[in-house]
């Protein structure tokens, strides 16, 4: 993987602020990981990847949050638009660690509000001891964007992984490829490696033709919706509810147990 996408043309994080998607759309795919070595041969002359720091691999580390009851899990699993989570998203390489609520509304449309988080905080993350004390920044914050009460929130599932970008030389859209993903359920204590897939997410100006459709269709590559949280919480909880996410699940399996016949 490093020595294939060593071979891209770099683009910093500077450069890639110019972009911008008026009409944008997001579609997610999953995939093997010796399937995406293949859309990564196949991508390499019309795309560049994103550099930061030397490094074009970037390693992520979040910790979700969730009630006692699971409510944002449930809310999904029951197939309900208007929903929330909350999570701790940490940039491990460049140290920067921010909480974000992210809403999405009847009308699909996704909104991420965001504020930066120090180590201290990020100490407690990696012990699983946050706890939001009424009067602190941090609970301020969630009475403004959360629904839920800061109080009754508390962390559910940890999730690693690494991220590669991609940008089409167009810089009409964006490529986020996550792979290494393994989750680590707070509730349970179990564990769930799922190293063998790839999550891809691709970002667009929806009036644009984008090269990497049909890269996708030629490796039948097909869009497929995949939370991590939710993805995360149904493989490391056996008492939640899967009903909606069953046929996911399925494929999950299956693209594993691929790779391990195959590697």
């Amino acid at each position: 993987m490093n020595t294939l996408i060593a071979t891209y043309s770099p683009i910093t994080l500077e450069q890639m602020s110019g972009i911008r998607l008026m009409n944008r759309t997001d579609t997610k795919f999953v995939t093997t990981r010796s399937r995406l070595m293949q859309l990564l041969e196949l991508a390499r002359d019309q795309y560049m990847v994103q550099e930061t720091g030397g490094r074009r691999i970037i390693p992520y580390y979040t910790t979700y949050f969730d009630t006692a009851d699971f409510n944002m899990y449930v809310t999904h699993q029951n197939g309900h638009a208007n929903r929330q989570k909350l999570r701790v998203r940490s940039y491990v390489a460049s140290n920067l660690s921010f909480l974000e609520v992210k809403t999405k509304d009847n009308h699909k449309r996704t909104r991420k509000k965001r504020m930066e988080v120090g180590d201290d905080f990020m100490a407690l993350a990696h012990r699983g001891g946050i706890g939001f004390r009424p009067g602190d920044d941090y609970c301020e914050f969630l009475h403004k964007h959360l629904r839920y009460s800061p109080q009754e929130v508390r962390q559910s599932l940890e999730n690693n992984f690494n991220r590669i970008t991609l940008v089409n030389r167009g810089m009409t859209e964006r490529l986020t490829i996550d792979i290494d993903l393994r989750f680590h359920n707070l509730a349970t204590g179990r564990d769930c490696d799922l190293s063998q897939l790839a999550i891809v997410e691709l970002k667009r100006d929806g009036l644009m033709p984008s090269p990497i459709l049909e890269m996708l269709l030629q490796l039948r590559i097909m869009p497929m919706g995949f939370s991590k949280y939710c993805m995360g919480s149904a493989l490391t909880n056996p008492d939640l509810k899967t009903n909606r996410f069953k046929e996911r699940l399925r494929l999950v399996e299956k693209f594993q147990h691929q790779e391990s016949i195959h590697p």
